[in-house]
């Protein structure tokens, strides 16, 4: 909630909901305090049927499924319901904070939506969050699983461990297709096939938020915040993505959980005035 805003900024926000990104972005401060200073465009009203745990469990994941979902050359640069009808959009990593966001933004655009995921515990938060169809990619062969649901190919991955799933990406991937990746979990080295990208036509867009124009975070908030109106965002165990909560005086807790791969959301809880 907006408390107080500098010179320049209408007072009429005082009071207003909120949900923030980039708080840490040339910022010496980030969002482990009861109070933080972000710039007016980086605190954006949050729909009066949100809640501010579901306000929370936004920020750059959200944002970055959004850019991963808006990057491919011949799809669509904001998202809206239809903006993905037709397409068919694979998500690696379907119960991770990112990838929980690309199913439900992918869905809500009107993409066929499949996850890729490593056992069933993670298979039912994708299948919770709203995927089509969820493949093991440990178990028997996850490509042709994926190819008999997308004979055609998949239009769009979402990747999180590009070195790891660039072979199963490859083998699934249509002519001209687009893999976003945002990370390389796991480390994995990415060793390319010139060849074999070259007759396909690969399009890789590697992407961070940091370093790409305000015009365009500022557009993907716009349109997460609708698809936030839509009710097409939610959190929690039901929903896919299960939230861990710690006092702020455990903070130091709750950053351990992050390193030791807590699946879901981690959140920080304030104690009311």
């Amino acid at each position: 909630m907006v408390d107080a805003v500098g010179d320049g900024v209408d007072a009429g926000r005082i009071g207003q909901r909120v949900w923030i990104y980039g708080a840490t972005l040339d910022r010496p401060r980030g969002t482990a305090a009861e109070f933080t200073v972000v710039p007016a465009e980086r605190a954006v009203p949050l729909p009066d049927q949100a809640g501010f745990e579901l306000g929370a469990s936004l920020g750059v994941p959200a944002l970055t499924a959004y850019r991963a979902l808006t990057v491919a050359e011949d799809g669509p640069r904001r998202l809206r319901p239809g903006a993905l009808d037709g397409a068919v959009v694979l998500v690696a990593g379907g119960a991770g904070a990112v990838g929980h966001a690309a199913i439900q933004l992918a869905r809500w655009a009107g993409a066929t939506v499949i996850s890729t995921v490593s056992g069933p515990e993670k298979a039912r938060l994708a299948s919770a969050a709203g995927a089509h169809h969820v493949v093991h990619y440990r178990e028997g062969d996850p490509a042709a699983a994926i190819r008999e649901i997308a004979p055609g190919g998949v239009d769009l991955i979402v990747e999180v461990a590009l070195g790891a799933n660039l072979d199963l990406d490859l083998a699934v991937l249509r002519t001209q297709g687009t893999i976003a990746t945002y990370a390389n979990n796991g480390d994995v080295p990415v060793r390319l096939d010139v060849r074999q990208n070259n007759m396909l036509n690969t399009r890789f867009q590697f992407l961070v938020l940091y370093t790409i124009s305000n015009d365009v975070v500022t557009a993907g908030a716009e349109d997460v915040t609708a698809a936030l109106a839509d009710g097409a965002l939610p959190v929690g165990e039901a929903h896919g993505l299960p939230l861990h909560r710690y006092p702020l005086a455990d903070a130091a807790e709750a950053h351990r959980a992050l390193e030791n791969g807590a699946t879901g959301k981690v959140l920080l809880t304030l104690a009311a005035e």
